[in-house]
């Protein structure tokens, strides 16, 4: 049996750990005695500055170390004057103003100042409190002075500075006045932005700081701000008369016309028109005043389409142009306006007209072979012997009208509507007519020798009647031979607008009429130029019926007559009245092409010869046979 063996106890695992523990009790009696001495310090610190300012405590650069509160009130009271001095300089382009923080309702609170002062190192937390204690004895403590800002009266004192400041908006003006233009310039609104301001002002007031500080304005622009061009370019409109012209015209034409000046002032509109984000002035005759001035023209300025006149060479078989064509042409008013508005403003004072035009069916450079004109298809003459010097002239001036006239294929020709005016003006001269059951003098008169001359050659060349009216009574003019016939019946009287003569071109080509006065032989002649279509005429008559003699003679006074046979004036004549029956056959190949067409038939009334005399003439004669001659309208 074994004996154990008791090992000792290892000494060197105890004896340190009784070490440490009596370090740390021995340090943390140091601890104590430390904090016990600073606690005793710090009292002492406190003891030391009881009822005093701790040292190192600034406020606006003054120490108030040591001092009680009301000896630092006296301090401050002298030094600090933020809110009495001009802090701030407001500046709106060359204007300037200064002002004080106490204008803006600020103003330095004393006794706050001096309170937060005294109160660091004094807010019941012992660590805060040495902490505080010994940054304002190490390094100093620089504090705000405490001001107050009255936002009430800051936000006033702003809104009396916008007020002062404020500029409305204003839009420049233009007017007429008569002949003178009067511009006034436009304004640019100004109003300040307290907002801005205010925001700006508030952040220098609570750091304490002193700025010069730009005015926020809010600008607002009117929409038109220089109206000096616009008056410029008025003002020149109305400097001279307005003409109005026309492009290329006619002859005959009329104008120009004239506005003056005060007449334009009258017609002036000044209207504002949007451009973008503003606008202008537009300076223009008012378009409905312009279209009332124009309306009265329009019919004298509208013009029908006229084709070219031609004369047909026999040797070459070509066609000449004689006068040129005429497009149709009618006055387009709104274009006019629009150009006389656009016109102006550019300093031009003489404004063409504007038209829309359509070219006629027939222009200058049309040739025989188009036309399908390749021969002569009919002629006729009449004889106007013995007639007088005016009746001649009336003669040559409407057959003129015709010559080179073309017919259409189809078309119906009109001798009253080609014959245009009758006066005058235009070249006519008075010579004996029929009106109102008399032989008078009248304008026009010999006329119907042309439109008998052309019914002729229509009757011969076998184109249809669309009208024909005889005259009242037979005239020897019209009963001579020429040519193709001689006697009464073929005869036709015209009277614009009532009576006209009216025939139809029937064929597929067109039809050149030429007219020819032949003043020392007494006779007229009418061509028909187109290409035949092989038809032939025969033509009938005169059967002359139911003759009745003319009444007897009526005298008649007239007071501008002196007394006396001598002075006896006749002023109508004797005709004996008949039933004339004139027929044709128009034939193609042998063939009738006018088949009921009706005979030509004429009733002529017998006609009585008529004398003036002057007052007491005695012994009036029997009208002799020269007396009673057949008259000559």
């Amino acid at each position: 049996m074994h004996a154990a063996r008791l090992s000792p106890p290892p000494q060197s695992q105890t004896a340190p750990s009784l070490s440490l523990a009596h370090l740390a009790l021995a340090l943390a009696c140091v601890g104590v005695m430390f904090a016990s001495v600073a606690a005793a310090g710090a009292a002492f610190y406190e003891m030391a500055h009881r009822g005093r300012i701790f040292p190192g405590v600034r406020v606006w650069g003054v120490d108030l170390s040591g001092m009680k509160p009301e000896e630092a009130a006296l301090a401050l009271t002298g030094t600090f004057t933020y809110d009495r001095s001009p802090a701030f300089l407001l500046w709106d382009n060359a204007a300037q103003r200064a002002l004080t923080p106490a204008d803006l309702g600020v103003s330095f609170d004393l006794a706050a100042t001096v309170t937060q002062a005294y109160q660091v190192g004094r807010s019941g937390n012992v660590f805060r409190d040495w902490a505080e204690q010994y940054q304002a004895w190490h390094s100093g403590l620089e504090l705000a002075p405490v001001v107050v800002q009255d936002q009430g009266r800051t936000v006033d004192y702003l809104n009396a500075l916008a007020q002062e400041t404020y500029r409305p908006v204003v839009e420049a003006s233009l007017r007429a006045e008569g002949v003178t233009i009067i511009a006034a310039p436009g304004q640019i609104g100004r109003q300040l932005d307290v907002s801005a301001l205010l925001s700006t002002l508030n952040g220098h007031i609570a750091a304490l700081n002193k700025a010069a500080v730009p005015l926020p304005v809010i600008e607002t622009p009117p929409l038109v701000l220089d109206a000096s061009a616009q008056a410029a370019a008025a003002q020149a409109l109305l400097s001279q008369p307005l003409a109005l012209t026309i492009p290329n015209p006619y002859e005959g034409d009329p104008g120009p016309w004239t506005l003056d000046q005060a007449t334009l002032g009258s017609m002036l509109r000044i209207s504002r028109v949007p451009e973008g984000n503003s606008a202008r002035f537009e300076v223009t005759l008012d378009p409905g005043t312009l279209r009332a001035f124009l309306e009265p023209l329009t019919p004298e300025l509208k013009r029908e389409a006229a084709n070219a006149r031609f004369i047909f060479n026999d040797e070459t078989r070509q066609l000449e142009a004689i006068q040129p064509s005429r497009d149709a042409r009618e006055l387009d008013m709104d274009a006019t306006i629009a150009a006389i508005n656009a016109a102006l403003p550019q300093g031009q004072h003489s404004v063409p007209l504007v038209f829309t035009t359509q070219p006629p069916q027939v222009t200058d450079k049309a040739t025989a072979e188009q036309l399908g004109i390749h021969e002569l298809v009919s002629a006729q003459y009449t004889s106007f012997k013995g007639s007088g010097p005016e009746r001649m002239q009336n003669i040559q001036t409407a057959a003129a009208r015709f010559h080179g006239l073309l017919v259409p294929p189809g078309g119906t020709f009109s001798f009253v509507e080609n014959i245009g005016d009758i006066s005058l003006d235009s070249g006519f001269a008075e010579a004996l007519i029929i009106y109102g059951g008399r032989t008078i003098r009248g304008i026009g008169g010999g006329v119907c020798q042309v439109s008998t001359t052309l019914f002729r050659a229509v009757w011969f060349g076998g184109f249809p009647i669309v009208e024909r009216n005889s005259h009242a009574y037979r005239v020897g003019y019209y009963e001579q031979k020429t040519g193709s016939w001689q006697g009464p019946g073929l005869d036709a009287a015209v009277f614009a607008p009532i009576v006209d003569l009216k025939f139809q071109n029937d064929t597929p080509d067109w039809l050149l009429m030429e007219t020819y006065f032949y003043p020392n032989a007494g006779q007229l002649e009418w061509k028909f130029y187109s290409t035949s279509d092989g038809r032939q005429v025969q033509v009938s008559g005169p059967i002359v019926e139911n003759e009745v003699p003319a009444p007897e003679p009526l005298y008649e006074e007239n007071p501008d007559l002196p007394p006396g046979l001598d002075h006896l004036k006749q002023v109508d004549y004797a005709a004996v009245g008949a039933d004339v029956t004139v027929t044709r056959i128009v034939t193609r190949d042998g063939a009738p092409i006018n088949a009921g067409e009706p005979p030509l038939r004429t009733q002529y009334q017998p006609w009585r010869a008529i004398f003036q005399y002057g007052p007491g003439t005695e012994g009036l004669p029997t009208p002799t046979p020269e007396a009673t001659a057949t008259p000559t309208p």
